[in-house]
C-alpha cells in the first residue's frame, strides 16, 4: 500500500492513503519510566550535534532505510528527508467547499511529508492542513511523537519549536521505534478556538439546556396528570 506524499518545498497535488492502522493507548500519567527518560534525552542532544556527527548519522540512517525515503545532506549543513504522519482525529475537520481533496479523519490515514531539518512542528502542522485544504486554525492541532521502549508505547506532545526531521534522524528510519501522530488539542484548551466558534458552542449549550428543561417539564406534567386522575377516582 502506498502512503500519501507531500512536500514543504514542492506543492504536490496527489494523495494516496493507507488503510486503517493500529491505535495505541497513551502511557499512564505518573512517575516517568526509563523509556520516557530516554525520550527526554533526545531533546537534550539536539543542540550538541556537530556537522560531522550529523553527516555520520545521515549516512547511517540511509544505510538502514528500506523504503527508499533517504535523507540528503546539503553543503550548508541543512538536511532534507521524509517523515510519515498518522492522522488520529476525533472528528473530520472543516475543509474548503468543493476542494476535491479527501478529508483527514479518524481512520488513521498516513501522509508522507518531505521536509528539511529547519522545518518546525508548527510548519509541519500547517503543511498538513494546507494539503487537505483544512480551514480550521493550526492552533487546534498538535503533533505527537510515539515512542516504543521495552514493549511500552509512549506518546509525547511536541512543542511548535521542535524539529521533526531531527527526531527522525536520531531515532532512525524504523517507524516501530518512533512515529508521528496528528491529533486535536486536549478538550478544555479553549484558546485554540475563535470567538465565533465559542459563541456557537454557547448557542448549542443553550439549545440543549432548553431541550432538557422541556423534557423535564413534560415528565412532571405527566406525573401530575396521573396524580390528579388518582384523586378523582
Amino acid at each position: 500500500m502506498s502512503s500519501g506524499y507531500s512536500s514543504l518545498e514542492e506543492d504536490a497535488e496527489d494523495f494516496f492513503f493507507t488503510a486503517r492502522t493500529s491505535f495505541f493507548r497513551r502511557a499512564p500519567q505518573g512517575k516517568p519510566r526509563s523509556g520516557q527518560q530516554d525520550v527526554e534525552k533526545e531533546k537534550e542532544t539536539h543542540s550538541y550535534l556537530s556537522k560531522e556527527e550529523i553527516k555520520e548519522k545521515v549516512h547511517k540512517y540511509n544505510l538502514a532505510v528500506t523504503d527508499k525515503l533517504k535523507m540528503t545532506l546539503n553543503s550548508n549543513g541543512i538536511y532534507t528527508g521524509f517523515i510519515k504522519v498518522q492522522m488520529e482525529l476525533c472528528r473530520p475537520p472543516q475543509t474548503s467547499p468543493n476542494s476535491g481533496k479527501l478529508s483527514p479523519s479518524s481512520n488513521g490515514c498516513m501522509n508522507t511529508l518531505h521536509i528539511s531539518s529547519t522545518n518546525t512542528v508548527g510548519e509541519v502542522i500547517e503543511a498538513l492542513l494546507k494539503k487537505f485544504l483544512v480551514t480550521e486554525s493550526p492552533a487546534k492541532f498538535a503533533l505527537y511523537k510515539r515512542c516504543h521502549r521495552e514493549d511500552q508505547v509512549y506518546a509525547c506532545k511536541l512543542s511548535d519549536r521542535e524539529h521533526p526531521l531531527y527526531l527522525r534522524l536520531v531515532a532512525g528510519p524504523r517507524t516501530d521505534t518512533l512515529s508521528f501522530v496528528l491529533r486535536e488539542h486536549e478538550i478544555g484548551e479553549w484558546e485554540a478556538f475563535s470567538l465565533p466558534e465559542l459563541q456557537n458552542f454557547l448557542r448549542i449549550l443553550d439549545k440543549e439546556e432548553d431541550e432538557q428543561l422541556q423534557n423535564l417539564r413534560g415528565r412532571y406534567a405527566a406525573y401530575r396528570h396521573k396524580l390528579e386522575e388518582a384523586l378523582r377516582e
